[in-house]
């Protein structure tokens, strides 16, 4: 009798099984739109599909009347551009410093102890000290994206170079290696496929770091749209922009891991 734990699904049922859910929540939440509107047709709870597009076709379709832009592609653009921003100043910082603390004992004992208590302070408790420090601009968005997201990066950085097996420095060391030699043929090939991991797993975050700066001080972006509706008890335009944001984040992490599969296909066969 085979056993349940070492039972692989098919194709098509794997594909089956990954929808379910998403398709048992959408018939759900019908449900409950349909039974509150009936009640209570100016109910704004839960809006219908009906109700949700026609707020995302004057947002996305229709210029506003007071700058001229197209809202939700102003607002895509501008959080994508401050995401990208962080991400990519975070994702150098880290590697960085991930790899001299996990590289060189010198620089693990000067500054790893720093990078662990960094680590530690959450970030949003510093979003007041950046808003003083870099104003109210976008410098501060992005400052928060970038340190929020350094310090996991580069810890995990240098967790990875400390496990690389001591044999093939030693081996490099053999053939005449010198140390900037070893970090670039060496060290540098084996952490790239784990800095685009890292950056995957600190996605989430880096998404709620924008958020939250944007609803605070913003004139743009996805997350000041979601908090400026939000006194208006606008669910047709926030459900959509939080449905936007989650499959942004998607396409997003299956691009990483798309680029990882492409640039560094003997990790995937290793792992």
């Amino acid at each position: 009798m085979k056993r349940l734990i070492n039972q692989q699904p098919t194709r098509v049922w794997g594909i089956a099984l990954s929808l379910l859910p998403f398709v048992f929540l959408l018939v759900l939440y019908v449900t409950a739109s349909d039974a509150r509107l009936a009640e209570n047709p100016q109910d704004k709870l839960l809006p219908s599909f009906s109700q949700m597009g026609e707020a995302m076709q004057r947002l996305a379709f229709e210029p506003s009347k007071r700058t001229g832009e197209y809202l939700f592609w102003q607002d895509t653009l501008s959080s994508l551009q401050r995401l990208g921003l962080g991400m990519a100043i975070a994702a150098c910082l880290g590697m960085l410093l991930g790899l001299s603390t996990g590289a060189f004992p010198v620089a693990y004992s000067g500054v790893a102890p720093l990078l662990t208590v960094a680590s530690l302070i959450p970030p949003m408790a510093i979003l007041p000290i950046l808003f003083i420090v870099f104003g109210l601009g976008e410098v501060s968005k992005v400052a928060l994206i970038a340190i929020g997201v350094t310090p996991f990066v580069a810890r995990d950085i240098q967790k990875r170079c400390l496990e690389i097996p001591r044999e093939q420095l030693v081996k490099a060391q053999t053939l005449g290696a010198n140390s900037g030699q070893i970090v670039l043929r060496v060290l540098i090939p084996q952490l790239m496929p784990r800095l685009i991991d890292s950056l995957r797993l600190s996605l989430g975050s880096a998404w709620l770091f924008l958020i939250a700066a944007e609803a605070i001080a913003s004139t743009d972006g996805l997350g000041y749209r979601v908090f400026l509706v939000r006194r208006y008890l606008s669910m047709e335009v926030i459900l959509p922009y939080v449905a936007w944001i989650a499959l942004l984040a998607f396409v997003i992490d299956f691009a990483l891991r798309k680029l990882s599969l492409w640039a560094f296909p003997w990790q995937e066969s290793r792992s």
